[in-house]
């Protein structure tokens, strides 16, 4: 971590489909090996049959499954005279949308199911529905704030 400056946010383009920054990172993050056009396929295919399936427009239907996956607040470490505690502290919007990201691709890496394609609708129906891995893990952490809620006065 650079101690001097902050690293600057790089600018990064919309998707060419839905012009769409999010969905843009959501093929970056999904990308393997630099294989963007196999990504884009994945994610463009899934998008497609889910909103179909679903009855909705692909980026709306794509916006509420973020929205429904971003987490609100976080536990962070904090060192306080020996001691460890975990702080709860509110998310950034930029950081709850890439910790959301990250958690679809994940858990629909994770699921059982022939194809990435098909994982990702699953795990987008499941997002949409408010259930699936990636929802429970942001109620998991909502639950470790809460938990932790008598160390808030510990913020930095």
């Amino acid at each position: 971590m650079a101690r001097r400056n902050r690293a600057e946010k790089r600018v990064i383009a919309p998707d060419p489909v839905h012009k769409h920054v999010v969905l843009a990172k959501f093929i970056n993050c999904a990308m393997y090996g630099g294989k963007k056009a196999v990504a884009e396929a994945i994610v463009y295919s899934a998008l497609e049959q889910f909103s179909s399936k679903a009855g909705v427009n692909p980026v709306d239907g794509f916006e509420k499954v973020i929205s429904s996956v971003r987490p609100m607040i976080e536990v962070r470490s904090k060192r306080v005279g020996g001691a460890t505690y975990q702080v709860p502290m509110e998310v950034s919007a930029e950081r709850g949308v890439a910790m959301s990201i990250r958690w679809i691709i994940k858990s629909a890496r994770a699921r059982s199911g022939k194809s990435m394609s098909d994982k990702l609708i699953g795990e987008f129906f499941d997002a949409y529905n408010g259930k699936g891995a990636s929802v429970k893990r942001r109620d998991d952490m909502h639950k470790m704030a809460e938990a932790n809620r008598a160390f808030v006065h510990y913020r930095w």
